[in-house]
């Protein structure tokens, strides 16, 4: 079975389903509000009136979320990262084994779990306010202490929530091994994640629009660039420039799309699928998961996808 590794990151989302007037209301009140389909980071703590809007509470974090897609995709799925001491509050490694993820690598830390707003308007677009929490313990001794794992995977993922100093330590771990995974590369939150394309390790980049455009330097190199763009279609950059339409659906929660899109992607690489069928699988995959509210429980399984893609 092919094997893909997610270094990355565990959150609680809190979900609040609002108007747009109350996006405009946090926007004019907090200049860091994230912008629709935007990660922001928010170091000091969220603000306590963020509370009253929520309604759900789901089980998050891009690294917790494309381990899971992958999953989904019939790959051999593992995560490796750091979660708060109280995990059990949430269910939170049960719910990942129960999703087909191997969780011996992720470590359990004296901090309570990252937590993500999440800010979802009546068109289903998104705005996610992250404090990251247990995830800034992930260092670089611990991703090292896992590289025999993460270098017997097919694949790779990483992301921006975790300590952006530590992955970019990962990756510079990898420039001179022979063999190693191929490196999917989530640029978001984008601050900071221009270090990690600097590496040069990227083999595949998959910013969305917004991400893309804050981006643009770093992202001219040699690397595959995948932009998703919501419902529009999808454009690749590998030499050439071209387009992926995905498929029409009525989105209800476009929250995690993305993290569908990469885990997919890298679960059909590491299946030997061509890049072009990956990214359409992918394509297909994320959209349909915009189709349910959360993320994780959204996420369809390799033969809804495959019917989609069929038809």
């Amino acid at each position: 079975m092919p094997r893909v590794v997610s270094f990355g990151s565990v959150n609680i989302d809190r979900v609040a389903y609002v108007d747009q007037s109350t996006v405009d209301g946090l926007a004019a009140t907090y200049d860091w509000f994230p912008a629709p389909g935007e990660t922001v980071r928010v170091p000091d703590g969220i603000p306590p009136d963020f509370d009253r809007h929520v309604s759900e509470t789901f089980l998050g974090g891009k690294g917790a979320n494309q381990a899971v897609a992958a999953a989904a995709a019939d790959a051999d799925a593992a995560l490796v990262g750091t979660i708060g001491d109280d995990h059990d509050d949430f269910g939170v490694l049960a719910e990942l084994s129960g999703r087909g993820v191997d969780t011996e690598a992720v470590a359990v830390v004296e901090e309570e779990m990252g937590t993500a707003f999440v800010f979802v308007t009546p068109d289903g677009e998104n705005h996610i306010a992250y404090y990251p929490g247990a995830n800034r313990a992930a260092t670089p001794e611990h991703a090292i202490r896992h590289l025999d794992g993460i270098l017997a995977a097919n694949c790779l993922l990483v992301q921006n929530e975790l300590p952006t100093a530590t992955t970019e330590h990962l990756l510079t771990s990898l420039r001179d091994v022979p063999d190693r995974p191929t490196v999917v590369v989530d640029p978001a939150p984008s601050t900071g994640a221009a270090r990690l394309l600097d590496t040069g390790i990227a083999d595949v980049v998959t910013p969305n629009k917004h991400e893309a455009t804050l981006l643009t330097d770093a992202l001219d190199g040699p690397e595959t660039v995948i932009e998703t763009r919501g419902e529009d279609t999808v454009v690749v950059t590998d030499g050439r420039r071209w387009e992926v339409s995905p498929p029409s659906v009525t989105p209800v929660d476009t929250t995690g799309a993305g993290d569908v899109f990469a885990g997919y992607l890298a679960a059909r690489l590491a299946a030997g699928d061509d890049r072009d069928r990956a990214i359409r699988a992918a394509t297909t995959a994320a959209a349909l998961s915009t189709e349910h509210e959360g993320v994780q429980r959204a996420v369809p399984d390799r033969s809804t996808v495959t019917a989609r893609l069929h038809r």
